[in-house]
């Protein structure tokens, strides 16, 4: 069999303006919670950002808070996501949630979170998430395996149960100027919805999947 003869039709429900919410903050809200309970990792997203001359890249990373200021997420200062949005400011969000065939994309802004914020978070994670911190240096080479366990036992040791927030690490929010809602479709006929702030709401149908 070619790839070209993996397929599936779309069956999803119709996304429409007037039965959206006017709010893409109050849109996505709606869909989270109807996916959140169907979804093994519903808060997973694709970050998407780039360098100054154009280069892009992409992994996933797990949103933390979203509210009308922005979505949230944390990471490590030094890596190659954190510098790529220092060159342009920038980045891309996308959602994927084959449940209900729906994504959600988000461009915008991207700031840094309070260190308040950024400590209240880390405050919440497990323990060996946090001795974990201090062990993986993101997007840095590492000779073997076992100099990472090395460095989280000795994270553990240093820090026991009293691990405080290393200043390389903290949060970044997203501040969206355009939302784009995908419903899958039958006959590959999907409804799309962007926002685009200042400018409404834009009805679109079509798209190859």
């Amino acid at each position: 069999m070619s790839l070209a003869d993996i397929r599936r039709e779309y069956l999803g429900e119709a996304l429409s303006e007037t039965e959206s919410d006017a709010d893409p903050f109050r849109q996505f809200a709606r869909w989270f919670e109807q996916v959140r309970a169907l979804e093994l990792d519903p808060t997973a997203m694709a970050l998407a950002t780039a360098t100054s001359d154009g280069r892009p890249s992409v992994r996933n990373v797990l949103l933390k808070r979203f509210d009308e200021g922005g979505f949230v997420f944390y990471t490590n200062y030094d890596s190659r996501k954190a510098r790529e949005i220092a060159d342009t400011g920038r980045a891309s969000l996308l959602f994927t949630w084959r449940s209900l065939e729906r994504q959600v994309r988000i461009d915008g802004a991207v700031e840094k979170v309070s260190d308040a914020e950024s400590d209240a978070y880390f405050a919440t994670r497990p323990l060996e998430s946090r001795w974990g911190t201090y062990a993986s240096q993101q997007s840095s080479v590492i000779e073997r395996r076992h100099r990472l366990d090395a460095l989280f036992n000795a994270a553990r040791q240093q820090y026991g149960d009293n691990v405080p927030r290393p200043s390389w690490w903290g949060g970044y929010r997203v501040v969206p100027d355009e939302f784009e809602f995908w419903q899958g479709r039958p006959n590959r006929l999907h409804d799309r919805l962007r926002y685009m702030k200042e400018r409404g709401i834009a009805s679109e149908s079509g798209g190859k999947v």
